[in-house]
């Protein structure tokens, strides 16, 4: 049985913030992730950060996951297992790990906080041949080509115009690859414009009000059709293109990963604004069960700047509870929290605060 002051799911931008800041108090930390190394998603992402300085702007997120990993390196009280996956929580609160490329190592870990930052799934769509080789979702697109430069295709058609939608886009054209088109199924593009742009700015259509209808092709994807939805997001007759491409690019958001929540029984609520369902909590982080907080994507769908504030929140509040020492606690826990409140405070930001009221638990009230 190992032993941890405050055991942390997920190694990414919140997961490493988290263990940052409660090592930096003193705590006994062990970081789990199930990548071959540290950094989630941010070892995939070369598009420069948007925000504040204090929050990496102007920084690639494959730079920004370096420094976190380097930050947690310094603490000799942070112990790290990658490669490795959190499979059960049970009532006495061991977390059990299984370890390794066949899963042949098991591990349990008794810790007096659990800090889960598990991150987010992507969501697929369902459509006619959508099991045919070529068909990926967003993030396996990044994986190939900015962890092993591997192309996925020639021809791609892009679904989705959110922010990853477009940026892997653009990161495909980098590659020399080229994008066909970009449906949208909403009648605006969820993104940043700046991004839009950069795309129009190359040449690529970027269809709003539309879908992806089928898939054509014998042993992988060939061409695929796209229509134009009505109002209730139904297909409308003769609107009909057909596309000659090789690969499918699925970029149609994101799930909370909340099992390891849902398995401690921690109070759930479905939030839409927020991506799916979460588990409710208050302004520190911390989940209806005293020892658990959560932090980044499954705590609500957003940017890795909002997910490594809320680490640093977490981090700070679970080793406070523990009793370390933080002279200034009260400062630095207001600082946090205002440049948390300075990052949503933007109009594509609305929801996501209408969000985490829902899911905020207030004294006084359930």
């Amino acid at each position: 049985m190992k032993i941890a002051d405050i055991a942390i799911v997920g190694g990414g931008p919140a997961g490493l913030s988290a263990a940052i800041y409660a090592a930096s108090l003193g705590a006994k930390v062990t970081l789990i992730d199930d990548g071959l190394e540290l950094g989630g998603q941010l070892i995939k992402q070369t598009h420069q950060f948007f925000g504040s300085e204090k929050q990496f702007a102007g920084i690639r997120g494959i730079e920004i996951a370096q420094k976190l990993i380097q930050g947690s390196i310094k603490y000799k009280n942070i112990e790290s297992i990658t490669n490795a996956t959190v499979t059960g929580y049970y009532e006495d609160g061991v977390l059990t790990i299984v370890q390794g490329v066949n899963g042949d190592i098991l591990k349990k870990l008794k810790a007096d906080r659990i800090i889960v930052a598990t991150g987010a799934s992507e969501n697929m769509l369902p459509f006619v041949n959508n099991d045919l080789p070529g068909v990926y979702g967003a993030g396996a697109v990044q994986t190939l080509m900015n962890l092993y430069g591997v192309v996925p295709g020639n021809n791609v058609l892009m679904v989705g115009a959110g922010n990853i939608g477009l940026i892997v886009s653009y990161q495909l054209m980098q590659a020399g690859i080229q994008v066909e088109a970009i449906v949208e199924a909403l009648p605006k593009i969820g993104g940043y414009l700046v991004h839009a742009a950069k795309i129009r700015r190359l040449g690529v259509p970027i269809y709003t009000s539309h879908s992806l209808k089928e898939v054509y092709g014998n042993d992988c994807v060939e061409k695929a059709t796209i229509g134009e939805l009505n109002k209730e997001f139904e297909f409308i007759p003769g609107t009909e293109k057909e596309l000659e491409v090789d690969t499918i690019c699925l970029a149609v958001g994101l799930s909370p990963l909340s099992d390891l929540l849902w398995q401690a029984d921690c109070q759930m609520k479905y939030i839409p604004e927020l991506g799916g369902y979460v588990a409710l909590r208050d302004d520190n982080m911390k989940s209806t069960k005293d020892k658990i907080y959560i932090a980044g994507d499954v705590a609500g769908i957003e940017e890795a700047s909002s997910a490594m504030l809320e680490g640093q929140i977490a981090g700070l509040n679970a080793a406070v509870s523990l009793g370390c020492k933080c002279d200034n606690y009260k400062e630095q826990d207001k600082k946090l929290k205002a440049e948390l409140k300075e990052l949503r405070d933007n109009p594509l930001s609305e929801e996501i605060k209408i969000g985490i009221e829902k899911a905020l638990i207030k004294k006084g009230r359930d």
